[in-house]
């Protein structure tokens, strides 16, 4: 299996991210450290416009040291702008490039294709993560989500609620959040939630990530390490949930796929598929207590 291969299920297996701007690298091993299972380095919004070069020059020194078995996510400016593509022609001649890539403000597959033009390389196609933040990008949700180097859609819900004039709430998002989560579903993709802003407010934290959750997203995007373990959590099946796929795939593999009762609970196909998606979510983490298995051969210092 290529790395990128490895790159494209980890990224289907992922609860966190945390962002860190590539002017600031000094944090990128203490996401890592945080227990978050990715970092995003970001070009874009965490960085501002006189240090974008200053950011470029950062990231490649950071990529040289970096094993091409490092999972690590890199959010370029848009590729339609200037910066966007300053980003792309540093980007490209390097020999190993980023394994996923983050593409702000995606509005459309050719944006995709700009960015797979620019970064396959002799191990392959990156894996894109588009970023939905706007009514266009809604509205185009499911051609993201079903373009083949897409691996998850993000909700980018500030910027939407920005441009839709709409409160960043929970009920105000909640169609939007549902929309993306079904246009993921058709593309065979995972969906991200978007980073919860009030930083102190761990409570708050965790009504929401338990509620994106049960609507169908695999993780959330985090903007401070005091995120990461309640994120990580609530999107790691108990030990009560395990128990009880566990107890359903076996029921079911007795009944020889028929529908039975588990613990008083009928259990048909649906079912049966929720328990095994549950099963090969906690598979990777088993061995460390919860603990992030990704990256697999893990990420030195910069």
């Amino acid at each position: 299996m290529s790395a990128r291969t490895k790159h494209r299920e980890n990224v289907t297996l992922l609860r966190s991210a945390l962002f860190t701007p590539a002017d600031k690298l000094d944090r990128f091993a203490k996401g890592y450290a945080y227990g978050a299972d990715a970092v995003v380095v970001d070009l874009e919004d965490g960085v501002g416009l006189t240090a974008k070069q200053a950011a470029r020059n950062a990231l490649l020194e950071l990529a040289s040291k970096l094993p091409e078995s490092c999972f690590w996510i890199l959010r370029i400016n848009h590729v339609k702008t200037r910066e966007g593509l300053l980003d792309l022609l540093a980007i490209e001649p390097m020999d190993i490039k980023p394994p996923v890539i983050m593409l702000p403000k995606t509005e459309s597959t050719a944006e995709i294709e700009i960015a797979v033009a620019h970064l396959s390389d002799r191990t392959g196609t990156p894996t894109i993560i588009a970023l939905v933040e706007s009514a266009e990008g809604l509205s185009q949700a499911e051609n993201l989500a079903r373009h083949p180097a897409v691996g998850a859609l993000a909700f980018g819900g500030a910027d939407l609620a920005s441009d839709l004039d709409a409160e960043l709430a929970w009920e105000p998002m909640l169609f939007a959040r549902s929309r993306l989560v079904q246009a993921s579903a058709l593309g065979c993709a995972a969906a991200w939630d978007v980073p919860y802003l009030k930083i102190a407010d761990l409570e708050g934290l965790r009504r929401e990530v338990v509620s994106a959750r049960a609507l169908g997203f695999r993780g959330k995007l985090a903007i401070h390490p005091s995120q990461i373990a309640m994120i990580n959590s609530v999107f790691t099946p108990s030990a009560d949930e395990l128990a009880f796929a566990q107890r359903v795939v076996v029921a079911s593999e007795q009944a020889g796929g028929g529908v039975v009762v588990v613990d008083g609970n009928m259990v048909d196909r649906p079912i049966l598929q929720a328990a095994q998606r549950a099963i090969s979510r906690a598979k990777p983490r088993q061995k460390s207590g919860g603990k992030a298995q990704i990256p697999d051969d893990g990420c030195p210092l910069p």
